[in-house]
């Protein structure tokens, strides 16, 4: 039995003993280093790989922004940038689901963090949503799909970790997100005020002008996160990294200093929380990269390739291919473990076709929002199971409108790339 079909059989067994994913792969890699390095210390060749992995700088934006999003969470950012979306578009047909979109827009290009924005704007709308006249299945998938927008907004966790693995300027995939990403909050609009009009959804009361205005002022502080990450990055002024950095300081000075909701013993929580996350997330990363070290060397993603019959594909046959395959390993599999594997695979090809990885990396950044949302194991709808309460399909239920919107999106950036890419070129002169 060749080294392959000994590294699936391993991972597919332990899935299916219930190991946490990580194991899974740890297991596969070590195999395949055994068999590669036999005549070598191959754990200690191993582990260097491992460190490798997690060695780029731009890493350490992740546990940042995960701190940045953590503090905002706990905090009073989110329902002051829900305050001010509502005031303005609340009182329009369908102005109540349209805010919501918004404010996951909003709320995630402050979080990059799609979970995040499911508790943080989800917990104080869905209620809003049910007592208004929305439908608990409309109103669940609302949330859970306008949170995957966090994905494409910058920042965005998904990018900072396909950046790593494919060695893409953070910068480029975080500018090239932002027009796919607002034009998902546009489909996402239009549809609320339709849905609205259709069920004959009551509006709600408008509010004055210095509730307007009241609002505003509020907000003004959280507003200063994407204004942090997006003009302080192509202003020049720091890197993604740092951007990360000064968000954690922002929104320390914001909960605990301006708004006084977090206290010291607060921060450690959330600090001890943080620190959870982000081992479980830099192990995956360090077998990741161990496990695309040892199928790279032993040309496993060009065996693949050609037996998929991929090795003559046109680029729109790849991006076809790649968009499918993160489609369907997202619906099974954590995010951040199918960049891991996929991307090395498909890496050559890409190269080979000199395609953009900056819209190589919105696509694959795109299906992994998809997949967030899409049964049967999308980690934004069991965080709505846990959040809101309900049974699974109450939350799935109402969801299919908003893939196939996803979808098209996702269509879109294949057949016309520039829908992403001609933001990245204004900005970088490219």
């Amino acid at each position: 039995m060749d080294m392959t079909s000994l590294m699936l059989i391993a991972m597919v067994l332990l899935l299916l003993l219930g190991f946490p994913m990580m194991i899974p792969m740890l297991v596969a890699t070590l195999i395949g280093f055994y068999i590669q390095f036999s005549g070598f210390d191959s754990s200690h060749f191993m582990i260097q790989q491992m460190f490798a992995g997690i060695r780029p700088a731009s890493l350490i934006a992740v546990p940042m922004f995960i701190l940045a999003a953590d503090i905002m969470t706990k905090g009073r950012s989110a329902n002051k940038l829900i305050e001010m979306v509502m005031a303005y578009i609340g009182h329009y047909k369908g102005g109540l689901a349209v805010s919501t979109a918004a404010a996951c827009t909003m709320f995630g290009a402050v979080s990059g963090s799609t979970q995040a924005t499911v508790v943080a704007v989800g917990s104080p709308l869905h209620p809003k949503l049910i007592q208004n006249g929305y439908k608990d299945s409309f109103s669940l998938s609302l949330i859970i799909s306008a949170s995957g927008i966090a994905l494409l907004i910058p920042p965005s966790i998904g990018m900072i970790i396909y950046g790593g693995i494919s060695q893409t300027s953070i910068s480029e995939l975080f500018i090239a997100g932002v027009v796919p990403g607002l034009l998902i909050l546009i489909l996402f609009s239009a549809y609320s005020v339709f849905f609205a009009v259709k069920h004959q959804v009551p509006t709600v009361a408008r509010s004055s002008w210095n509730e307007k205005m009241k609002s505003t002022r509020e907000a003004v502080w959280p507003l200063g996160f994407p204004i942090i990450v997006v003009v302080g990055i192509y202003g020049g002024l720091f890197s993604p990294t740092e951007a990360a950095s000064i968000c954690v300081l922002y929104a320390l000075l914001l909960e605990v200093v301006i708004f006084r909701e977090l206290n010291f013993k607060d921060v450690l929580g959330i600090a001890k929380s943080t620190g959870l996350i982000t081992a479980v997330v830099f192990i995956l990363v360090a077998v990741g990269s161990a496990f695309s070290w040892v199928i790279s060397f032993a040309q496993i993603p060009q065996a693949i390739m050609a037996g998929l019959g991929l090795n003559d594909a046109t680029e729109v046959g790849l991006l076809l291919a790649i968009s499918i395959a993160f489609f369907v390993g997202c619906m099974f599999v954590d995010s951040i473990v199918v960049i891991l594997i996929l991307v090395p695979i498909f890496l050559p090809e890409i190269e080979r076709l000199e395609l953009d990885k900056v819209l190589i990396g919105v696509i694959i950044t795109l299906q992994v929002a998809i997949g967030a949302v899409t049964p049967p194991f999308g980690c934004n709808i069991f965080t709505a199971v846990a959040v809101f309460r309900r049974r699974y399909m109450d939350v799935v239920k109402g969801s299919l409108p908003f893939v196939i919107m996803l979808i098209t999106v996702a269509v879109l950036l294949i057949l016309m790339p520039q829908t992403a890419l001609f933001l990245r070129d204004l900005a970088f002169g490219k």
